[in-house]
Parts: structure tokens; C-alpha cells; sequence
């Protein structure tokens, strides 16, 4: 892999084992980097595909995290809810080396920067 397109983040140490560190972005949400309990790291777009939870205020367990909203059980190698529920969250690609953490610098800049998180409440409809 080229050195050139990644994009250095932290240190490993800097994420608490078990939880998450958020990384903004100049387009798009922030994206969520995580760290399991054997010393695994995971980045995925920082909401939850069911109602947009901040999946970086989660619980990790495993390879897995959930969402702090309404528990949802969401992949931390793919970004996929667990069934019965359905949905996906966009993961990010990433990697560990000498204790650093980088994520793709390509995808930090491009991937998934038309999502939004929903709004929560009632929607305010204007007449015309």
C-alpha cells in the first residue's frame, strides 16, 4: 500500500481500549474509530443506519458495537446491523502500523459525504 494515501490519526494508545475516537472531516459526518479488546481497529461513518445514532458513543464488545440510541448491534468489520434489524453504516478502511493509526485518505475526503443525520422531532412543514 502506498504511505502517500494514508492519512496518520493517533496513536493507538490515544483510543480507549473498548471505546472510540472521532475523527471530523471538512465534508460529511464524522467518522468513528474504534478499538476492541484484542487491539483490532475499525473506522465506520459515525451514525447508525437505523435512526442515526452517534455509533462512537457505543458500547464495543468483540468486533462489535452498539448503538447508544436503541442498541442496535452494528458490525465493526462491515458497518452491518446485526438481524433482525436491518441496515448498513459506510466503513472506512484503515490500518495500524508501528502504533499509529492511519484511515484512507481518498475515502476520508469522498466516501459517503451526502449523508446527513436525521433530525430528530417534529418536521416543521412551510406553506407556500
Amino acid at each position: 500500500m502506498n504511505s502517500a494515501a494514508w492519512t496518520p490519526i493517533c496513536r493507538l494508545d490515544e483510543i480507549p481500549v473498548l471505546g472510540s475516537r472521532r475523527v471530523a472531516r471538512e465534508r460529511g459526518l464524522d467518522v468513528a474509530v474504534f478499538r476492541n479488546d484484542a487491539g483490532e481497529v475499525f473506522a465506520l461513518l459515525d451514525r447508525c443506519p437505523h435512526k442515526g445514532g452517534p455509533l462512537s458513543q457505543g458500547i464495543v464488545f468483540g468486533s462489535s458495537v452498539a448503538c447508544p440510541l436503541h442498541n442496535w448491534t452494528i458490525g465493526l468489520c462491515t458497518g452491518q446491523a446485526a438481524a433482525p434489524d436491518e441496515g448498513c453504516t459506510p466503513r472506512f478502511s484503515v490500518k495500524l502500523e508501528d502504533g499509529r493509526v492511519y484511515l484512507d485518505a481518498h475515502e476520508l475526503t469522498t466516501h459517503a459525504t451526502d449523508l446527513e443525520r436525521p433530525i430528530a422531532g417534529p418536521v416543521r412543514r412551510t406553506l407556500a
